[in-house]
């Protein structure tokens, strides 16, 4: 199983903050930049709640491959938070 594969299943598996890790050691020892590592890692922000964080990593897959699934997630998140920051005015 590569690091990637290994990241995944702990993402899979709700071992969130074990998945972060994974993944900023592989993203900081891999030669060549990944944009499944980045948008893993965007993953793994999104499920913890972190927004910002999810859509940084996101945005750093689509600038490597513009194909990304990354850009898919990068816009849903978008529209989820659009619902959210509309919903903040109406309290």
């Amino acid at each position: 199983m590569t690091g990637l594969e290994s990241s995944e299943a702990m993402l899979s598996e709700g071992r969130i903050d074990e998945a972060i890790a994974a993944l900023k050691d592989f993203i900081a020892s891999s030669e060549v930049p990944s944009d499944r590592a980045y948008y893993l890692l965007g993953n793994a922000y999104r499920k913890k709640g972190d927004w910002q964080g999810a859509i940084n990593n996101y945005l750093e897959a689509m600038e490597i491959n513009p194909d990304s699934p990354a850009k898919n997630a990068y816009s849903i998140a978008n529209e989820i938070l659009d619902f959210y920051n509309k919903d903040m005015y109406n309290q």
